[in-house]
């Protein structure tokens, strides 16, 4: 338990994380299109061309070793906001570019041209116009989010680069009991169990609220996979 308690920290705190970024950028990005779209767009396809996990790998493993050290602010390798800060970072483009295709999308709605005519700024238009018919998208992939922040700690912290001593996580009770797996199974079983019993809740918490905010999305699988349409609707 305690150990999940690690887990499920990183896990909700890194995908808040990549949450603000990703929406941030994506509004940002979508909004202004041109070269600000093109800047943003280009910096999240160089995060986008490494691997996720090799380019977490990379980063904890040097971030493990000296630390982060930004101006007057200071974290030692041994701190949890390490792997915060890397599994965070590392999924902001796989949910920045969908939310950024969305914008450009609602940026050419009847709403937006209204609210630019009535006078409104670029700040009021993303945040007061655009955000609020994101939050279906966003919703989801905090929830999916969560199960892949989980799922990269506990590899991360299996390999030594994620939680390190004296904190304790699932990841790290699966490494140190794979030392003692033939004699000790359960120590390595039991919190890999917990991890794939919590994401695998996560995920379907995530399908439900993507069928319950966009029902739509279930009908368009539906279509692609072949399923007929109703009599009588026009395609």
């Amino acid at each position: 338990m305690y150990g999940g308690r690690t887990s499920l920290l990183i896990g909700f705190a890194a995908a808040l994380l990549t949450t603000l970024l990703a929406t941030v950028l994506g509004l940002v990005a979508g909004y202004y299109r041109g070269w600000t779209d093109a800047v943003i767009s280009r910096a999240l396809d160089v995060v986008w061309a490494f691997p996720v996990t090799l380019l977490a790998i990379a980063l904890g493993l040097a971030l493990a070793v000296g630390g982060l050290r930004v101006g007057p602010l200071h974290l030692s390798g041994s701190s949890l906001w390490i792997p915060i800060l890397i599994i965070g970072a590392v999924y902001v483009p796989y949910m920045a570019r969908p939310i950024r295709g969305e914008v450009l999308s609602l940026r050419e709605k009847e709403f937006v041209e209204a609210a630019e005519a009535q006078g409104a700024g670029p700040l009021r238009v993303m945040f007061g116009e655009l955000l609020p018919n994101l939050w279906s998208t966003i919703i989801v992939f905090f929830t999916l989010g969560v199960a892949n922040s989980m799922l990269l700690e506990a590899m991360l912290s299996f390999l030594g680069v994620g939680v390190q001593q004296p904190e304790t996580s699932w990841g790290t009770m699966v490494g140190s009991g794979f030392q003692l797996i033939t004699s000790a199974p359960q120590l390595s079983l039991i919190p890999g169990a917990m991890i794939l019993l919590t994401v695998l809740s996560v995920n379907v918490l995530g399908d439900g609220l993507r069928d319950a905010l966009d029902p739509r999305s279930k009908l368009r699988l539906e279509v692609h996979a072949g399923t007929p349409e109703p009599e009588g609707t026009a395609v």
